[in-house]
């Protein structure tokens, strides 16, 4: 069932870049950008990950925590947050729970080749937990504008 404005954002329990347990539940009372994307250190993704670490200040000061959402691995986070020095936390969803409570594990397509992943979209969830925004367009090179907008 997809998502819609208005819903309440599907709490989820998983591990962070360090497998620390990590829950959304853990950040009620404070406004988070939810953002799901399909893999660490590729072209779109790393141009995502930097655009919302170069305005991360910007996020802050509206009040906004961020947490990437993908199904790499604790050592694959570990690796992009150094690379690209990230300063978000970024979520490990290898049993694929938390893209499917979200609704964006789908079927996609390249090359005439069909396989399922993570379809790039953003919750903006409020204090309460509520969905305010859902960004399903992203322009990885403009991710922030999009959010704050």
């Amino acid at each position: 069932m997809a998502l819609k404005i208005g819903d309440q954002a599907p709490d989820f329990e998983s591990k962070d870049q360090n497998g620390q347990p990590i829950r959304l539940s853990d950040f009620r009372g404070r406004k988070v950008v939810l953002y799901f994307y399909p893999k660490d250190d590729t072209s779109g993704c790393t141009a995502q990950a930097c655009d919302l670490r170069d305005n991360y200040a910007d996020l802050r000061q509206a009040g906004y925590d961020v947490l990437g959402v993908s199904v790499d691995d604790e050592k694959s986070h570990q690796k992009f947050i150094g690379k690209y020095d990230l300063p978000f936390g970024l979520v490990s969803d290898t049993d694929k729970q938390v893209v499917e409570a979200y609704d964006v594990w789908k079927e996609k397509s390249m090359y005439g080749r069909k396989y399922m992943g993570t379809v790039r979209t953003t919750f903006v969830i409020d204090e309460n937990g509520i969905i305010t925004d859902i960004i399903e367009k992203v322009d990885t090179k403009k991710h922030t504008e999009q959010i704050l907008k």
